[in-house]
Order: C-alpha cells, then structure tokens, then sequence
C-alpha cells in the first residue's frame, strides 16, 4: 500500500505528516520508528497522523523516533496550522490548541500551563517552582506540563552543558513516571538561549513544547518578561504568556517535499 506523505520541519524538528482524514491509516510504534529512521526510513524527529475530529478542525496524532507515542508538539501544530491555512482548532491527546497561519509562519495557542505535581506528573509530591532536586552541576529545576512533561534548568551557559549525556538520565528518572522532556537555559539580553533534550527523540533543533515551558519557568521567576525571544539551534520562537493565561507560541514552518511510501 502507496501513501503520500509531507516532509515539513519547525526550525530544524523535522516531521513526516500522513492526512488520513479522507483513507484510515493504521500507525504503531514499530512503523513510526521503521519511518523515522534516517538510514532506512524518510527520517524524522516525529511522525504526525491527521485524523477526523469530532471536537476540532483535525486530530493530530504524534510519535517520537523511539515509536512511542506522545501528548503534543508545538513544532508540529505550527506545521499542522500552516497545511490547514488561517484558523484553526488541533485536537491532540495532550488538549485541543488553536492555529493561525501567517504566510510561512504560525502562531499556536497551547492552552494554560499546568504546575501540580501531579499533573507534571512527578512521583512524589515537590515544589514544581523550584524542585529541590539535582543530576550534577543541573539544581533547582521547574517542572512544567504544556501538553506534555518538561523540566526546565536555568544554567550559566546552556552550550555548555553535556545534554547528550544528562538528558537521558533524567528523562528516565523514576521521578518522572512518563519520562520527561529536558531543558536547559541561559539569559542572553532578555532573551533565552535554549538546548533540549527531547523525551523519545533525543536532541533535536528546536522543541516548541520546550520552548513554551521554558518561557513561562522563566516568567515565573522573573527572569524576563513576556513576549520573550526563545533561541534555539535551529532559530527562534517568541513566546507569549501572563499567569492564568494561555501560551503562545510564533515562530516559522516549513514545507521541504512531498512523496510517496511503501507501507
């Protein structure tokens, strides 16, 4: 069975999208990963499954390289808005978010953050502001769930911490029983200066999720104020937020081809 497909990226987060509004299309874990590999595959960050919504425009269905399946990718919803054209509502399993296209960018309302430590989730009960938890030189992290799970770390320099070796010890903590997304981030003029350690995907150019996360962390201390320019490897995200309110997230999308798979 022939599939068409989309290969699109935000900043860098690269996705292959399949539209099975119209023909169903059965996804599981081994295919997303046989497809996200870069060797054997298309290659991706993610793969994105449209679907009929009852409650939205379209249903967006998201899996990580590693074939599991994950709650909401902002990078992906502002790719999801751009196919869509103008507004638009995104169900996902992490919340139904809202899309507006502008020409090759897209600005995506995520919804209120959530701070519980059981809405993170974390194990145990913990101050998600300031948790009194450390992995190595990384201390003092907030926990923020923005559709999906984030830890965030305010460090000197956020190049200069070994993520690639950090990030998979903390995202398999048993603190986090659903795993979790790791952040690091430095000040750069009022601005934010960010690596992620994607949960599933490892690192990657950008996280849109991670960025929105790591804006309001950084808002809730009073590092900086809203809009805040969020700079990635891949570019850069302005994030908007005020407590008790939604995120918003503006940044580009990016259509790279189109084809065809062998399923």
């Amino acid at each position: 069975m022939r599939r068409p497909f989309r290969k699109m990226h935000g900043l860098g987060n690269d996705f292959v999208i399949f539209d099975a509004r119209e023909a169903p299309l059965e996804i599981d874990g081994a295919t997303a990963r046989a497809l996200a590999d870069r060797r054997t595959g298309i290659g991706c960050d993610q793969l994105i499954l449209l679907e009929p919504s009852d409650a939205a425009d379209v249903r967006m269905r998201i899996w990580n390289a590693d074939g599991g399946e994950v709650e909401a990718c902002g990078n992906a919803a502002r790719c999801v808005a751009l196919l869509l054209g103008g507004e638009s509502t995104i169900e996902t399993i992490g919340g139904i978010v809202r899309g507006a296209a502008n020409g090759a960018a897209a600005t995506i309302d995520m919804g209120a953050p959530r701070f519980g430590w059981d809405e993170i989730p974390l194990a145990y009960p913990l101050d998600t502001a300031a948790m009194p938890v450390a992995w190595e030189d990384l201390r003092g992290p907030a926990a923020v769930n923005v559709g999906n799970p984030h830890i965030v770390f305010f460090v000197p320099e956020a190049r200069a911490v070994d993520l690639a070796r950090l990030g998979p010890l903390i995202e398999n903590d048993p603190l986090f029983p659903e795993r979790v997304n790791v952040n690091v981030a430095s000040l750069e003029d009022g601005a934010i200066r960010l690596r992620v350690w994607e949960r599933g995907a490892g690192l990657t150019q950008a996280c849109g999720t991670g960025a929105c996360a790591t804006a309001v962390a950084a808002i809730r201390r009073k590092l900086v104020r809203s809009p805040v320019k969020v700079r990635l490897p891949g570019g850069s995200l302005t994030i908007e937020w005020a407590p008790g309110g939604s995120v918003r997230m503006s940044g580009a999308a990016t259509h790279v081809f189109a084809g065809e798979v062998e399923l």
